[in-house]
């Protein structure tokens, strides 16, 4: 209706595009969510100045729809132009300019700079504790974020930190089974694992696992990820039957729930095999390795 009166480049437009876009990326629909975020960019430069900071938002949701197709090299020359457009026309402490920052660094992280991601991450952080309540559920998301850069490079103390910072705040505000608690303790048993604290690693796990059971359908995927992880904590303990029945309810929401190829479930079968060979049943570890690289050889690039 609206292109039926309205110039193909009216202004007007603008926000109907940008609806379109949105959705279209939500549905993961991301060449068509690219194509409608152009049309608002050609809009958007046949009629304001190249500074204004809608141009901003733009380049920011084509970073994003860039970020989604794993291009991110493209990604990060359109956050950059947004960057750009921010210093020049926001506040140092907007909290826009924290947002760009965020998608920088993932962007970064997606890459493997996690020097670069870290630094960007910093920066959003800074922004929000000026801008943010204290106990705000978007520090609570930059402390993890942070969190998971410094266990990627082996800093497991200053990760811990960081997630118990988190911690704090999630339990602060938000119901004792939401979702993004469940996040943060598996964040914090995973830091725990690669210290090689198994027993404390375990527990947040478990913790982990009776928020995921509360407040997700009993065949999610990420259940099956809780239950793989627990299982490989069993099986650093020694407690390899419980490793095994562990891995096995994996494995069956996996069966369920991914398609018969997806690499989650080669992990899974490997970590099968990788305690029945513990164990010392060879057989049995074999057939399970043999699982895992049929699924591999089909699965990777």
């Amino acid at each position: 209706m609206q292109q039926k009166y309205l110039e193909p480049h009216h202004p007007q437009l603008v926000l109907t595009y940008n609806n379109i876009a949105g959705t279209h990326g939500s549905m993961g629909h991301y060449p068509i969510a690219l194509k409608y975020y152009e049309k608002v960019l050609d809009i958007q430069q046949k009629h304001q100045p190249s500074n204004d900071a809608a141009f901003a938002t733009t380049y920011n949701n084509i970073g994003e729809v860039h970020q989604s197709i794993a291009d991110y090299s493209t990604a990060l020359s359109y956050y950059q132009k947004a960057l750009n457009i921010q210093q020049q026309s926001l506040p140092n402490n907007h909290p826009s300019l924290a947002t760009t920052y965020h998608n920088i660094a993932v962007a970064n992280k997606s890459c493997g700079d996690f020097t670069a991601a870290l630094l960007h991450y910093n920066k959003a952080l800074q922004i929000k504790q000026k801008s943010l309540p204290h106990n705000h559920p978007e520090l609570a998301t930059t402390y993890i974020s942070i969190g998971e850069l410094h266990r990627s490079l082996g800093d497991y103390s200053t990760a811990l930190s960081h997630c118990e910072q988190a911690l704090y705040i999630q339990q602060t505000v938000l119901p004792p089974n939401h979702p993004d608690l469940a996040i943060t303790y598996n964040n914090i048993a995973t830091t725990y694992n690669s210290m090689g604290d198994y027993s404390t690693a375990l527990g947040h796990y478990e913790k982990t696992l009776e928020i995921q059971q509360k407040s997700l359908p009993s065949t999610h995927p990420s259940l099956a990820t809780t239950f793989d992880n627990i299982g490989g904590v069993h099986r650093s303990l020694g407690n390899y039957l419980k490793a095994i029945s562990y891995c096995q309810q994996a494995l069956r929401i996996q069966q369920l729930a991914l398609p018969s190829n997806h690499p989650d479930l080669a992990n899974t079968y490997n970590n099968i095999a990788a305690t029945n060979e513990a164990m010392g049943d060879y057989s049995a570890a074999l057939s399970y390795y043999e699982k895992t690289l049929e699924i591999q050889q089909k699965s990777l690039p």
